[in-house]
């Protein structure tokens, strides 16, 4: 395979693009490894006294994570998101006003292998999400082992994540006097095993917890589709039944996490590496579906809800692909 290696004389706007791309693959990549051993290096040194306060600090603070999490406005404002969003570059579309006396459930689709369009759409103001919806305050749920790790719980709580368990989605949807928006990847890391070029599949069928939470607390729901999040890596062929698939689904059952054999582009070559491939992320933000509360839903309840839920997924995804270079031939396979 030719390489192809990018070319000498780059914009610095595009270097600066590329650079803060970088520093995000390696945050989801090794930033909690890097905080960790820094950690116990620290344990052997003469800051031992302040990593066993720290400690004790992480003890105190242990639910943080599942009560609102601690953003910082500094972090979420940094300049370098804006490199980030012009490098695919990421847009968020409103296509209905919401109110803010109310609490949301935003569905977004799909998770994508790193999902890049909730991150800097929820995560940092890169995108305007709050100039889109003013009054909200988005927070992105990730799981919760992320939350267990040192210094780098601090950092992704300051652009918004929380942790994914009920009692975080149950702490943000019951809040009085509404303005709280939980954001959660509705696939989850299953779905980012399926995630590339042209890929239109959601594992969204089974997923009926999110519309169980948001019925228990009457909070609206939005279906979120953000058109071009499978379009940035490509993946090593692991169909269902193969043995790369069954080794990967193993290791998701067993760490909670999913592993996808991803690759796309490098630093200064076009033909391989962990960068992803400069491709337009369009995310479109739904109308709310009214939810009254029900503290104690039946299954009926449930499935009833999860149907227009899923109804309303499709009518946004069909009536915004021809837009963001769909196929009309294309539609979605829910599964």
């Amino acid at each position: 395979m030719a390489i192809r290696f990018a070319p000498l004389r780059i914009p610095l706007r595009r270097r600066l693009q590329t650079a803060a791309v970088l520093q995000w693959v390696f945050s989801f990549l090794a930033l909690a490894q890097c905080c960790l051993a820094l950690f116990l290096l620290a344990l052997l040194t003469e800051l031992w006294g302040l990593t066993l306060l720290y400690v004790l600090w992480l003890y105190l603070d242990r639910e943080t994570p599942s009560r609102g999490g601690r953003r910082s406005p500094w972090v979420r404002r940094w300049g370098v998101w804006c490199h980030f969003r012009d490098y695919f570059p990421i847009t968020l579309v409103r296509t209905a006003p919401l109110e803010p006396s109310r609490n949301y459930l935003f569905g977004f689709h799909p998770h994508g292998v790193l999902v890049a369009g909730a991150f800097a759409n929820f995560c940092t103001e890169a995108t305007g999400f709050g100039e889109l919806f003013p009054g909200l305050t988005p927070h992105l749920l990730m799981l919760p082992f992320w939350f267990r790790l040192p210094l780098f719980r601090d950092y992704i709580m300051s652009g918004g994540l929380v942790s994914s368990d009920k009692a975080s989605v149950s702490y943000l949807l019951s809040r009085e006097g509404g303005g709280q928006v939980a954001v959660i990847a509705v696939g989850g890391p299953p779905e980012s095993l399926d995630a590339r070029p042209g890929a239109l599949s959601l594992q969204v069928l089974g997923r009926k917890g999110f519309i169980k939470a948001a019925l228990q607390h009457g909070a609206a729901l939005v279906p979120v589709f953000s058109f071009g999040e499978n379009e940035l890596f490509e993946q090593v062929p692991n169909p269902p039944g193969s043995l790369v698939r069954v080794v990967q689904e193993r290791l998701q059952k067993t760490m909670g996490l999913a592993l996808p054999l991803f690759h796309a582009r490098g630093v200064f070559q076009y033909s391989f590496g962990l960068l992803p491939y400069r491709s337009p992320i369009h995310t479109v933000v739904g109308a709310p579906i009214d939810v009254p509360r029900n503290p104690f839903p039946s299954q009926q309840d449930i499935d009833r809800l999860h149907a227009v839920y899923l109804e309303k997924l499709i009518a946004l995804f069909e009536a915004h692909k021809g837009r963001y270079g769909v196929p009309p031939d294309r539609h979605l396979n829910l599964i």
